[in-house]
C-alpha cells in the first residue's frame, strides 16, 4: 500500500484493489483535483472553507463538493461499516473538540483495511478516544493524526499512544507555516524521533516495522501548485 499526503488532512491510500482518498477538499486540492483520482472518497467533516462559486458533485450530506477528478468515486461521510471494492472501512463518530462537538463540530474518523494494512485516518479530531471508540476502530498499523489544530503536539502524541501503531503520519493543519514547523518539532520530540521528510510511504502487511516510527510526508498539493505556477510563466 502506498500513502501520499496532499496537504492538511487529505491523504491518498493506494492499494492493489482500490484507491481511497481522504478529505479531498477543493480548498486543498483545487476544484479539478489536479489529477488526484480514486475509487473511494471519505470526508471526515464538511468543508471549512468552500471555494466561492464552486461547482462539483456534492457529498452525501450535501455540504461538501468533490473535485471534478473524483466525480465517479464512491463517497462516505458518515459513521458505519462499509465494504467497497473489497476495502473494509469503518466510520466512527468523533469530534473536533473536547466538548462532544459543541465548540468545533462533529466529524468521522475512518478505519481503512487495504492490502492487509489497517490505517486510521483521524480527520481533524480534537480529543482522546474512549475505550468504546477504540474497540469500534480495532487494531491499527498506521495512524494519520492531525497536528496544529485543536490538538497540541503532546495531545496528538497521547492520541497516537492509544493505538500503539507501527507507523505514525502527522498531518499538519496549521494556517501558518512557522506554526506548523514548531508543532512538528515538538511532536517529533514527544515521539522520540527525528523528522526526515519523504515523498510517500510504501508498506505491506509483512514489512511493517517492529517498533513505532514517525514519518513526515511531503505535501503533493504544494508540488502540484508549484508545477502549475511554473507552466504559467
Amino acid at each position: 500500500m502506498e500513502l501520499t499526503w496532499y496537504g492538511r488532512t487529505c491523504m491518498r491510500l493506494r492499494g492493489k484493489e482500490a484507491v481511497v482518498v481522504a478529505d479531498p477538499f477543493q480548498s486543498v486540492v483545487g476544484p479539478t483535483g489536479r489529477g488526484l483520482t480514486g475509487d473511494i472518497v471519505t470526508f471526515s467533516h464538511a468543508a471549512d472553507t468552500p471555494l466561492p462559486k464552486a461547482k462539483g458533485r456534492p457529498s452525501r450530506d450535501g455540504r461538501t463538493l468533490l473535485p471534478s477528478s473524483l466525480d465517479q468515486a464512491f463517497v462516505l461521510d458518515g459513521p458505519g461499516e462499509y465494504e467497497v471494492k473489497e476495502v473494509l472501512i469503518t466510520g466512527v463518530r468523533t469530534y473536533r473538540d473536547e466538548a462532544n462537538g459543541a465548540e468545533a463540530g462533529r466529524q468521522v474518523s475512518f478505519a481503512i483495511e487495504l492490502d492487509g494494512v489497517h490505517t486510521i485516518h483521524l480527520g481533524d479530531i480534537g480529543h482522546l478516544l474512549s475505550e468504546e471508540k477504540l474497540a469500534d476502530i480495532g487494531p491499527v498499523d498506521i495512524v494519520c493524526v492531525p497536528l496544529g489544530g485543536t490538538l497540541s503536539p503532546s495531545q496528538a502524541a497521547a492520541v497516537v499512544a492509544q493505538f500503539d501503531p507501527r507507523i505514525v503520519v502527522p498531518m499538519p493543519v496549521c494556517d501558518d507555516e512557522a506554526d506548523c514547523a514548531e508543532a512538528l518539532k515538538r511532536f517529533f520530540h514527544e515521539m522520540g524521533a527525528e523528522p526526515a521528510t519523504q515523498p510517500k510511504l510504501s508498506v505491506t502487511a509483512t514489512s511493517l516495522p517492529s517498533e513505532t516510527i514517525t514519518v513526515l510526508l511531503e505535501s503533493r498539493g504544494k508540488q502540484a501548485e508549484a508545477a502549475s505556477s511554473g507552466k504559467g510563466r
